[in-house]
């Protein structure tokens, strides 16, 4: 198996996203690689609506920031290499960029659990990232998610 360097952890910092925050700190102490915390902002869809969500993008970022620095925060705690990057975007594509930019070996999702008529309405980042890396990808089932099961 190859030497993985690199793992990014793609999170929205939401409770959900706990348990694959954790796997990925884990897994970067066990096997010695950077661990890359990636978050997502979504970008303005139109010039028109830039002027009132430049301050909703402005708070997402500083939030998103907060979020992804208490994670790295734990990760150095715990004795793991871990930094993080704020990327803007659609956020599968944006955890593929950053993963393709930053050579990833692997790249940890949270799965948030939704299924049927739910996930097809709404989408799964996690399926998105799945079909379109170009490295491994582990996906992390959420604690609830879990004890349905």
């Amino acid at each position: 198996m190859p030497r993985l360097e690199t793992i990014v952890l793609a999170t929205d910092g939401s409770p959900e996203s706990v348990p694959a925050s954790e796997q990925a700190i884990d897994l970067a102490i066990q096997v010695d690689a950077r661990l890359l915390v990636v978050s997502v902002v979504a970008s303005a869809r139109q010039p028109s609506e830039a002027a009132s969500d430049e301050i909703t993008a402005s708070d997402s970022r500083d939030s998103l920031s907060t979020k992804a620095q208490g994670i790295v925060q734990r990760a150095r705690a715990a004795g793991a290499n871990a930094t993080y990057l704020v990327w803007e975007g659609e956020a599968g594509d944006a955890i593929v960029a950053a993963a393709d930019s930053e050579n990833a070996d692997l790249i940890v999702v949270g799965s948030h659990g939704r299924s049927g008529v739910s996930r097809f309405l709404i989408g799964s980042v996690s399926d998105f990232v799945v079909r379109h890396a170009h490295c491994p990808v582990m996906v992390v089932r959420g604690k609830a998610e879990a004890t349905r099961r």
